[in-house]
């Protein structure tokens, strides 16, 4: 029985076509990567073929042997790239084809610049698989089918990289997929034997599945006729096809090791640094963990696909098992292989079992180790960049990892008032070390960006005595403040929250805020009055040296930045009013103090209030109101 061929022209989503037009215009000098990122997606289709078949061993068809094969053909200047893998059906084939099926993608797009250059790197750290074809081809078909249907089930997708593809129904006897390149006429090179073996020994010897091509023929000896016969085809593995992992560390290069992270990254700049381990004893396991240099687009989504590739007795299991480490370290890449696991496993079974929670256990402090090791290395600067790409990741480790906080602790890096600008380059060992003798307190300030934390009236005291405080303006900051709560046995301090607590106050200093206080007491009266349904508290201050006025968050409320955080996020709000603390010895309130007209007293105290609220990075409930009393107020002046 026959079937009728379906053929059919689709169009590409539009985020592919964008990424499309790139590779046609040969962003990429080192074109030759296509065929590391094809070889790749080979042995990940033979990896899930592997799993498969743990269920259902009739998808072998009774081929148990796996391999990839590379065909070269100089006359009509292609090459085939085939694997024996899973295979597709049509709608798995429209979908992975027809579509770029990876969060992150908008994001990458609108990060283009027009630069190549620039833009080239960006695509590294996206990936992009299967679509490397098209930077030396201008024609690519891909024929597959998937493994248990039958052969009339194959499929046969083109396209030369434009604004559409054709796919069709074509008999294919083997599962798997066979990905054939039409080469440029500048990309000749690529249908050459000698080039190709290069270019897979250089990417693709770590991969455990051989990568075939045909055996050269020798030449006839001399003096010998070449044979008439037509010689039988031979192939030979050209790679290594050992699992990288399960060699000894002194037998793998750092460019195997990096070449293995491109692979199980699809990443295309080199990492930052890794860890190759072993463990033997009531656990058996091999890990190799690596920290990248750049991070994803999609770091921030906590839905993100992320995890280790898990093997079992070097079977692969599954590509994403992210049992195996925390959240907050969800951008590290690599392998786990297992002695003591079920071939069987699930993700279900994988959240039950305490194996699996003694290895995340101990690959978490390996990681962390690592950053450590990296951390101290005062010589180089990979820390410093690691920090600038995942900084603020680290920092939702303490609210996630109450065993690890203190070594997690001593990774994070700050601003703080000995900065001159927007780095965060400092520890909290550092910081500790500079402490005053008489300090007991690691202070802190939380604003929305550098420059309002660098400027915010609360720390005007702490310049006056020279006291260090940490410039906090991540958006996770006063999350991890929450959780963080001392370092070394000193507390940590919000100078804006609550009522300031200075431990180096002399005594005459302590007599003379009292006195304060209680010579104020009718101006916060007027004040409070003024105010009474905008906050909680008017309080004379002695933490101000130039300001008139900041607001102050209740020891027990919720911070500024967390409040934007929640409503961003559509979250409901407690309904909290600030406290406002006021330099009764400013001009401006010895102004206030002196003003008899109470409706004008209490537009300059609603002038004074909006102002402390601007300075804090936040926004005014009524700014027209706002606008209405300064003009007024500049119009009393011009007429005095």
């Amino acid at each position: 029985m026959t079937v009728e061929a379906k053929k059919e022209t689709l169009g590409f989503q539009t985020e592919a076509k964008q990424l499309l037009h790139l590779m046609i215009h040969s962003l990429y000098s080192n074109k030759e990567i296509f065929l590391r990122e094809l070889i790749s997606n080979a042995s990940d289709a033979i990896d899930k073929l592997r799993f498969a078949v743990l269920a259902d061993e009739s998808l072998l068809e009774g081929q148990g042997e796996y391999e990839i094969r590379v065909d070269l053909d100089k006359d009509a200047n292609t090459i085939t790239i085939s694997d024996n893998g899973i295979g597709m059906n049509r709608d798995e084939v429209i979908e992975n084809l027809g579509t770029i099926a990876k969060s992150g993608t908008a994001s990458f797009l609108e990060s283009l610049t027009g630069d190549e250059r620039k833009d080239s790197q960006l695509i590294g750290q996206f990936g992009v698989g299967f679509y490397s074809g098209f930077i030396v081809a201008d024609r690519v078909e891909v024929h597959t089918r998937k493994a248990g249907e039958s052969a009339d089930s194959g499929v046969l997708w083109e396209s030369c990289g434009e604004a559409d593809f054709s796919i069709e129904d074509k008999a294919r006897e083997s599962r798997g997929t066979s990905i054939t390149l039409f080469l440029k006429k500048d990309c000749e090179e690529f249908a050459d034997d000698w080039r190709i073996r290069s270019v897979i020994k250089k990417y693709s010897d770590h991969i455990s599945i051989p990568v075939l091509m045909v055996k050269p023929t020798p030449p006839p000896a001399e003096g010998e006729d070449t044979p008439e016969e037509e010689v039988a085809v031979e192939f030979e593995s050209v790679n290594e096809a050992t699992a990288l992992w399960m060699r000894s560390r002194t037998e793998v290069s750092d460019e195997e090791y990096s070449a293995f992270y491109k692979h199980v990254s699809h990443d295309f700049e080199d990492p930052l640094t890794w860890s190759h381990n072993k463990v033997e004893g009531k656990l058996e396991y091999t890990s190799l963990l690596y920290l990248p240099a750049k991070a994803p687009f999609d770091m921030w989504n906590r839905e993100m696909s992320r995890g280790l590739k898990l093997y079992v007795q070097r079977t692969f299991i599954m590509d994403e098992a992210e049992q195996f480490l925390p959240m907050y370290l969800r951008f590290v890449k690599g392998v786990v292989d297992s002695n003591d696991l079920s071939l069987n496993v699930s993700r279900e079974i994988l959240q039950k079992d305490p194996a699996v929670e003694s290895m995340r256990s101990a690959l978490t402090k390996r990681v962390l180790d690592m950053l450590g090791k990296m951390a101290k290395d005062k010589e180089g600067d990979k820390y410093a960049n690691f920090w600038k790409e995942f900084g603020p990741v680290i920092k939702e480790g303490p609210a996630e990892d109450m065993a690890n906080q203190e070594k997690i602790a001593k990774l994070l890096r700050f601003s703080t008032t000995h900065t001159d600008v927007e780095i965060q380059d400092q520890s909290l060992e550092d910081y500790v070390a500079r402490m005053q003798d008489t300090q007991e307190k690691i202070f802190y300030v939380v604003a929305e960006n550098f420059n309002t934390a660098k400027k915010s009236p609360h720390l005007e005291v702490f310049r006056k005595k020279g006291i260090e405080v940490l410039l906090l303006s991540d958006r996770v900051d006063d999350w991890l403040m929450n959780h963080l709560r001392e370092f070394d046995g000193k507390q940590f301090q919000d100078v804006g929250r609550g009522e300031l607590d200075l431990t180096s106050e002399t005594d005459e200093e302590k007599v003379a805020k009292e006195s304060l206080a209680k010579e104020s007491e009718a101006l916060v009266e007027r004040i409070t009055k003024a105010l009474t349904d905008k906050v909680s508290e008017v309080r004379a201050t002695a933490r101000l040296t130039d300001s008139v006025a900041c607001l102050v968050v209740g020891d027990h409320d919720m911070g500024a930045q967390m409040r934007r955080i929640m409503e961003a996020a559509g979250q409901d709000i407690p309904d909290t009013k600030p406290i406002l603390e006021v330099n009764p010895a400013h001009p401006l309130a010895l102004m206030l103090d002196q003003e008899a007209d109470e409706d004008r007293f209490s537009d300059l105290a609603n002038i004074v209030l909006d102002q402390a609220t601007l300075v804090e990075g936040g926004q005014l409930d009524d700014p027209a109101g706002y606008v209405a009393r300064l003009n007024t107020l500049l119009l009393d002046m011009a007429k005095a």
